[in-house]
C-alpha cells in the first residue's frame, strides 16, 4: 500500500539542472516529513535535504545553495530542485517519510533514482 516513487534522474552536464519528484501514497503525506539522501558508488548514504511537515526546511552545507526541497501536500509528492550541478553529485537519489511523531528514523523509503553528472 505504501509508494514512494521517485522519478526525474538522468544524465546532465556539470552546470545544468535537474528536478527529481517523489510521488507518493498510502500514508497520511501531510503529517510526514520528506527527506531526499543519496549514495554514491563506492560512499556511504548521506543526507541531502528535508522539508518538515510544516513547511520548514533544512539542507546539507553541500547542497545549500544549489538545492531547494518543496513539496505540495495536494499531490502528496515531494520535490528537489537541483541547479549548478556537479559532477560530485552523480549519486543514486532516494526520497523518505517519517512521521512528525517519531523524529529519529524514517518510516518509508523509495526505490531511488539514477542522477548522472557528467559532460
Amino acid at each position: 500500500q505504501v509508494q514512494l516513487v521517485e522519478s526525474g534522474g538522468g544524465l546532465v552536464q556539470p552546470g545544468g539542472s535537474l528536478r527529481l519528484s517523489c510521488a507518493t501514497s498510502g500514508f497520511t503525506f501531510s503529517s510526514y516529513d520528506m527527506g531526499w539522501f543519496r549514495q554514491a558508488p563506492g560512499k556511504e548514504r548521506e543526507f541531502v535535504a528535508v522539508i518538515r511537515w510544516s513547511g520548514s526546511t533544512y539542507s546539507a552545507d553541500s547542497v545549500k545553495a544549489r538545492f531547494t526541497i518543496s513539496r505540495d501536500n495536494a499531490k502528496n509528492t515531494v520535490y528537489l530542485q537541483m541547479n549548478s550541478l556537479k559532477p560530485e553529485d552523480t549519486a543514486v537519489y532516494y526520497c523518505a517519510a517519517r512521521a512528525r511523531t517519531n523524529p529519529t528514523h524514517y518510516n518509508y523509503w523509495g526505490q531511488g533514482t539514477q542522477v548522472t553528472v557528467s559532460s
